[in-house]
């Protein structure tokens, strides 16, 4: 069972992210806070324990099909690269490689010379 203090410690041991509301490198989202959209109400509640985390929409339906007790996606998220996880049902080894991904997914690219 991971925490948003595991979260936030496996994240920000990632070189060169930083911490908002959000987990940044350079720049761009690894990791955010899941707010549910209601559009009828015009209206976002964040729910608490849900993080969203960047992930090509492939690998999020792997990984939905494999795990749906912690995997998920919403209509909002439909075709947007990221899944949504259920912070209660993901263990810290997992997390941390799920924020990795998101990670190299992110990050800048070397420059050719």
């Amino acid at each position: 069972m991971a925490t948003e203090d595991d979260v936030r410690q496996l994240a920000l041991a990632l070189p060169g992210v930083i911490e908002v509301t959000e987990y940044l490198i350079d720049g761009k989202p690894i990791a955010w806070p899941y707010f549910e959209h209601d559009k009828a109400r015009r209206k976002r509640t964040w729910r608490d324990g849900i993080l969203a985390i960047r992930c090509p929409l492939e690998e999020r339906e792997m990984l939905i099909e494999a795990a749906p007790d912690i995997y998920f996606a919403d209509d909002y998220y439909r075709n947007f690269p990221a899944v949504l996880v259920r912070l209660d049902r993901i263990d810290a080894a997992e997390l941390a490689a799920m924020l990795a991904r998101a990670y190299e997914l992110q990050a800048p690219k070397p420059r050719k010379r």
